[in-house]
């Protein structure tokens, strides 16, 4: 694997993590009232085109990365319908 792969693992590990603390709170409260739904809508579709991307230049770390945060994304939009 190259150096630099791993250097985007790195940074997909981190931003995708970043996530981690909002989906928790969201469940956790019960409480998506702060959260703009635009927003996490706009960002999954990008998530989903770097997604594509990323399968299309064979990139493990953009796939693993983008595959992730859509998953946690998912969670948040669920919260946001389930409690809002």
């Amino acid at each position: 694997m190259p150096k630099i792969e791993i250097l985007g693992l790195v940074a997909a590990l981190l931003t995708t993590t970043s996530f981690i603390p909002q989906v928790y709170k969201a469940w956790k409260e019960k409480s998506t009232k702060d959260i703009s739904l635009s927003m996490y809508l706009i960002f999954l579709a990008g998530l989903i085109l770097w997604a594509i991307y990323g399968f299309a230049i064979g990139s493990l770390s953009v796939m693993v990365a983008n595959g992730v945060t859509i998953l946690l994304v998912i969670a948040i939009l669920v919260a946001k319908f389930k409690f809002k």
